[in-house]
């Protein structure tokens, strides 16, 4: 996750970079580069995150709802919440008297979420807020819980956007990170690898006809810290007691933590 600034000839620092996938580019750029990468991919996410994951991503996302520990009339904040998959769940958990807010910085994935949400009953007790991870638009302290699923590796400054999640969580509150991570195993590894490069680009070439975006987020997760590394992160936000759950040997983690 390494950083560095580009001198210009007259000796000015230009741009910071930062990375798009294993490509080096502007700070500036890197925000509007993800959102075409998700605006490409947006119909057809639900689809490719059954195929890609086997269907597993919906056991990760019951585990990160099992231990958020939301109860009927809390705030929870979903950043990054895309098509509504744990909104969905936290919507039936805080109930009428709750308010679950799908966050997301990307348009097109918002729209797909409000749709598929509304198509499905879902009213009452959802706001849809476009919003960036790293300047959250929500006072101090208003939620109990904040999620973030498959998002935080696509945000610019990662420790900018767990500080302001950090934030806007009441004492007491959870923040939830759930992202792909390090395999545990080395064998696994080589075969994670092999599936990440080979397989994934071609899945995005034959069903959403986008080979590039899929060889982004395979990039993506390898530049993305490692567990104890977020760990650590998390810690350095303000959170408390932070751990981690490693699940399909690592390939997945969810990180927890407590404002204290």
């Amino acid at each position: 996750m390494s950083e560095q600034q580009t001198p210009g000839n007259n000796g000015n620092r230009q741009d910071e970079v930062t990375h798009f996938g294993f490509r080096n580019v502007p700070k500036s750029q890197k925000a509007g580069q993800v959102a075409d990468v998700f605006h490409s991919v947006a119909g057809k996410y639900d689809l490719m995150n059954d195929l890609m994951s086997m269907g597993i991503h919906r056991l990760w996302k019951r585990f990160t709802i099992e231990t958020s520990g939301v109860r009927t009339g809390n705030q929870v904040l979903d950043i990054a919440g895309g098509t509504g998959d744990l909104t969905m769940k936290f919507s039936d958990l805080v109930g009428p008297t709750g308010k679950v807010v799908l966050a997301d910085i990307n348009a097109s994935m918002l729209e797909v979420g409000r749709s598929r949400l509304t198509d499905r009953g879902y009213a009452g007790n959802i706001e849809y807020v476009q919003a960036d991870a790293e300047h959250l638009p929500f006072p101090d302290n208003q939620f109990n819980a904040v999620s973030i699923a498959f998002g935080l590796r696509n945000v610019t400054d990662k420790d900018q956007a767990l500080r302001d999640m950090a934030r806007v969580l009441k004492p007491g509150g959870k923040l939830m990170v759930l992202e792909f991570s390090k395999p545990t195993n080395s064998l696994l590894s080589k075969v994670y690898d092999e599936y990440s490069f080979r397989a994934l680009p071609l899945m995005g070439k034959l069903i959403a006809n986008d080979s590039e975006s899929y060889k982004y987020l395979a990039e993506s997760i390898r530049m993305h810290p490692d567990q104890e590394t977020l760990k650590g992160m998390m810690e350095q936000a303000g959170l408390v007691n932070c751990r981690y759950y490693n699940m399909t040997g690592g390939i997945v983690a969810l990180h927890v933590g407590t404002k204290p």
